[in-house]
């Protein structure tokens, strides 16, 4: 990771994390609620949809069932476990479909900022393009549901090499465009703070659609990955991520396997189900002071 982003310190090697009630995991479900324009414009370095000539009906149309099937069963599941999520939310789902907001508000669901559209992508953008795009995402969701927005996550992951001090400078807390650790972490910006907060592309299930598996193999990772980390975590706290798209887990097929991986993990005591920004407030203010300070004499020791 670059040195000027984020310090390295060895996970065993920091004070000890301990989480809410003393939980082993910290666990935030992650369902990415998107939209995708239906004639996107070609930004810059990848045409959005890859079959062509546009309209590319069979992708839209498949993405399409995530918000008008997919994810209202999803709802179903996740209110039988009384499950309070994290949205990766494209800001323009909440312009164009008030039934999804209502039902995410219905159920204190948090919003994270996805961008607006997912075909609308960061790469290469203008530092006050991306500034912008930033901005805008947060003013529609403070306009539509009257609360300052907490996360920031590009759209598509087309993060820059600027996005980091910008999420800082524009005013979110925290970000899930880094992958490279299983406990928050304080970044270092220009201005303000930015914690990043674990996010998974391993544990994500459209990535094992491009690798043509299925449910149940999506199922037993999740289940072998929480065997791990909870193990771990009776010695140093972790944060386990499960990201969901309604589209391919909403599916008939695929919401039972799901189902009985969230029933593994949550038969287990010392399991915090929680959201991004529960676990970035309780990190902030029971463990970064430490940290700070083991950072610190790091850097000290090393000269």
């Amino acid at each position: 990771m670059e040195p000027d982003l984020v310090a390295y310190s060895p996970i065993m090697h920091r004070p000890r994390l301990r989480w809410p009630g003393g939980a082993r995991v910290a666990l935030w479900v992650v369902p990415n609620i998107e939209h995708y324009e239906f004639m996107p414009k070609f930004v810059r370095t990848r045409d959005p949809w890859p079959r062509s000539p546009h309209p590319d009906v069979l992708g839209y149309s498949q993405r399409d069932y995530g918000n008008r099937v997919g994810l209202w069963r999803l709802f179903g599941l996740t209110d039988d476990f009384g499950m309070k999520c994290t949205v990766s939310l494209n800001l323009a789902v909440i312009q164009h479909y008030p039934a999804i907001l209502e039902a995410m508000e219905k159920r204190g669901w948090e919003l994270m900022s996805h961008g607006i559209y997912n075909t609308r992508y960061h790469w290469n953008f203008s530092e006050e393009e991306e500034r912008e795009a930033m901005e805008e995402a947060a003013a529609i969701h403070l306009s539509l549901t009257g609360r300052r927005i907490r996360g920031w996550f590009s759209p598509a992951i087309t993060n820059t090499l600027r996005t980091f001090d910008l999420a800082a400078e524009t005013g979110y807390d925290y970000t899930a465009d880094l992958y490279h650790d299983d406990q928050p972490f304080p970044l270092k910006v220009k201005s303000g703070k930015l914690l990043s907060m674990p996010y998974s592309v391993d544990l994500n299930d459209v990535i094992l659609l491009r690798r043509g598996e299925e449910a149940e193999a999506f199922a037993r990772q999740i289940r072998d990955y929480f065997d791990t980390v909870y193990e771990e975590g009776a010695e140093q706290g972790r944060v386990m991520c499960i990201a969901l798209h309604p589209y391919w887990v909403g599916q008939p097929h695929r919401v039972r396997a799901f189902r009985r991986a969230m029933e593994y993990i949550l038969s287990h005591p010392g399991v915090w189900l929680t959201t991004a920004a529960e676990i970035a407030d309780w990190y902030n203010a029971n463990h970064l002071p430490a940290i700070e300070a083991h950072l610190a004499a790091r850097e000290a020791a090393n000269g």
